[in-house]
């Protein structure tokens, strides 16, 4: 019944079969149903097919019901007799004997069967049922009619559930796609497919800095792994407390200037344990949520005990207008991000920390996408909104009273992202952070982060602190690619942060255009859909990092411009003429200026990084390297094994293939800004 090339034909027509992975069809043609053996697992769900489920029915009828004409003809009984077997007592052994009979228990069995499936579609999961009685079958029909029908209590189908709650995925398009790309750490920002000679461009990682190959890292993670090995050996408080992570976690609370930081698994991890144990250990505690933020904050607050309310996202009217509701004795948390993700829009942080003082509330700031990507030292927006203040002090860890990032309490980030490596963070009060390591399930009961991870992601975050150049190139890609998408009126979701949403407007053609851009122009940006964003506002999300070349960026922009027309994705002009949709197209925009300033940049006095070319490395800081590889001296000895090449171009990586050298006082650095 499933033969795949015919199967194939009915793509276009059928939605099912149109939105199923060739593959996934295959698979479902070739194994047979867990409940009903005769069917394959894409006749049963054919059977929930308004179009196919009756047409399957009645042709399996037809067919049982030829074989019965057969078995009905005196010369067939007459031939049985003559080998002996009596069809009025015929066993399942005698059965096999013969095709005519084995053919129409089998007809009688699917028929059966896909009347089953069908009934059991309409049924509730849990029911008490009778067993269905088979279609006749004149090579058994007398033993059957011997057995009665018993009832029978269901067991729950969670082969059934599964299918189920995946197709109602597929059918509202928010099923995920998951493609297989494998970052190559010679070539980023290129990475290569499931084919290894396939190349492409990866334009939507959130390795924003490209610290997930910055030699100074790979060279410390490879002298980390030398010492200490692979694993952390168990939880923090059993064998995984090494001297590594707890140098971290001071690097983390020196780079906030807080008193102290804990390391997670991942900040997912971070948000749901810090927001989940403070909702519940604070008496009567009220969570006051921006209505965009991220799912790992929301669930923390689901599985607290606290109240959550949730105000509009960045209006301070309506927070203050909820917070106002109760009395200054009530513990309060107000959790907000300072970027959001997936429309690039930057929190009111000093505003929201002047409501938390006048209504007694608590600050939790969660700065994912902006560590390591905004202010002098990498610390984030909070950072970034005193710059010149904090570009005075130098690289003291003192707090700076009064300063932004001073007011706020609780500081979430990652280290999965500008950082390049894995893992997540809290920042703040010493008191704070030995209560989440006392009381947070997500700390205690899990295992260590290996020395290695832990290792790199200090030293990412310490050259960083030193290097502030691969911030301001960044920033100036993404003001490039921004202005040439709007020069070819491609609806740029406005925003004064590094995100680059383009806004599509239906799933279905967001994950045709991801998927178009990647078979046809090596280009690959993950299509954004339900629920990460709202229905209608779908997108296609672009992150440009320093190490994208002028080239790569202009191959980007006319990618997109002719796969805009191919599809007839609609432009700025489209969205303008329905009243704007997501900030694009809007009949009164907000002016949007950038967070970072010509300033900021090196613009003004000539100290910005230069774009790269095709073939040209990107700088790697000496300066920057030296004082990382100093950090690590006590525990790793010497790390001053990499060669450095003219232009601050690392020549190689330590430990993978790349020889040792002499010292750097040797080669001539370009140190841009960071002298």
């Amino acid at each position: 019944m499933d033969k795949l090339s015919n199967i194939l034909k009915f793509k276009a027509q059928c939605p099912f079969l149109g939105g199923t992975k060739t593959s996934t069809l295959r698979t479902l043609c070739t194994r047979a149903s867990p409940h009903y053996p005769s069917l394959s697992r894409l006749t049963e769900k054919a059977t929930g097919c308004p179009v196919m489920g009756p047409i399957l029915t009645s042709r399996s009828r037809q067919i049982a019901a030829g074989y019965a004409s057969v078995a009905g003809n005196v010369d067939v009984k007459k031939i049985h007799q003559e080998k002996g077997v009596d069809m009025q007592e015929a066993s399942t052994a005698d059965i096999e004997k013969c095709p005519h009979a084995s053919a129409a228990l089998s007809a009688a069995r699917m028929a059966r069967e896909l009347s089953s499936a069908q009934k059991q579609r309409s049924k509730p999961v849990h029911t008490h049922a009778t067993q269905t009685k088979p279609a006749e079958c004149p090579f058994h029909n007398a033993k059957a009619q011997t057995t009665a029908t018993q009832p029978v209590e269901e067991v729950f189908d969670y082969e059934r559930f599964y299918g189920e709650e995946l197709d109602k995925k597929r059918a509202d398009n928010s099923y995920r796609y998951f493609n297989n790309i494998n970052r190559m750490a010679q070539k980023f920002p290129l990475a290569h497919t499931g084919k290894v000679t396939d190349q492409v461009e990866v334009w939507c990682a959130n390795d924003y800095l490209g610290m997930g190959n910055n030699p100074v890292v790979l060279e410390t993670m490879r002298h980390t792994l030398d010492t200490y090995g692979h694993g952390a050996g168990g939880t923090r408080n059993i064998a995984g407390n090494t001297a590594m992570h707890l140098a971290l976690e001071d690097e983390l609370a020196a780079l906030h200037r807080k008193d102290g930081a804990l390391v997670f698994s991942s900040c997912y991890v971070a948000n749901d344990a810090t927001l989940s144990t403070l909702g519940t250990k604070f008496p009567g505690c009220v969570i006051f949520s921006d209505k965009m933020n991220h799912a790992s904050m929301i669930q923390g607050m689901r599985h607290s005990t606290a109240k959550r309310v949730i105000f509009e996202h960045n209006n301070l009217e309506d927070l203050e207008q909820k917070l106002a509701q109760y009395p200054k004795s009530v513990p309060k948390i107000i959790a907000f991000e300072s970027v959001y993700s997936m429309c690039g829009s930057i929190g009111p942080i000093k505003e929201i920390c002047d409501l938390a003082e006048r209504y007694g509330a608590l600050t939790f700031l969660d700065e994912v996408h902006a560590v390591g990507m905004y202010g002098p030292t990498g610390a984030g927006v909070a950072e970034h909104l005193d710059f010149d203040v904090y570009t005075r002090a130098g690289k003291t860890r003192e707090p700076i009273s009064r300063s932004v990032m001073d007011r706020i309490d609780i500081i979430t980030g990652t280290l999965g992202k500008a950082y390049g490596a894995i893992g997540g963070y809290i920042a703040g009060s010493a008191d704070f952070v030995d209560v989440i390591r006392s009381y947070a399930p997500g700390f205690i009961f899990t295992t260590s982060l290996p020395p290695i991870n832990v290792a790199g992601a200090r030293a990412s975050i310490s050259y960083q602190k030193e290097y502030i150049g691969d911030r301001q190139l960044k920033q100036m890609n993404v003001r490039n690619v921004k202005s040439k998408f709007l020069a070819k009126d491609i609806p740029v979701v406005p925003g004064p942060s590094h995100i680059v949403p383009v806004l599509v407007g239906d799933p279905m053609l967001a994950k045709i255009a991801s998927d178009t851009l990647l078979t046809d122009h090596g280009v690959y940006v993950q299509a954004i859909n339900y629920p990460t964003v709202a229905r209608g506002e779908e997108r296609l999300r672009f992150t440009v990092t320093p190490r994208h070349t002028a080239e790569q960026m202009d191959r980007l922009v006319s990618a997109v411009d002719q796969v805009f027309t191919q599809l007839k994705v609609k432009r700025v002009q489209d969205w303008k003429a329905e009243g704007g949709r997501a900030g694009v197209g809007m009949v009164d925009p907000e002016t949007v200026t950038p967070i970072w300033t010509d300033k900021q940049l090196g613009l003004l006095d000539g100290t910005a990084p230069k774009m790269l070319k095709n073939g040209e490395k990107g700088v790697v800081d000496a300066r920057a390297v030296d004082l990382t590889r100093e950090k690590f001296v006590n525990l790793l000895g010497p790390l001053a094994t990499v060669e450095l090449k003219t232009g601050g171009v690392f020549n190689g990586q330590v430990g993978f293939g790349y020889p040792p050298v002499n010292t750097l006082e040797q080669i001539p650095i370009s140190v841009a800004a960071a002298a």
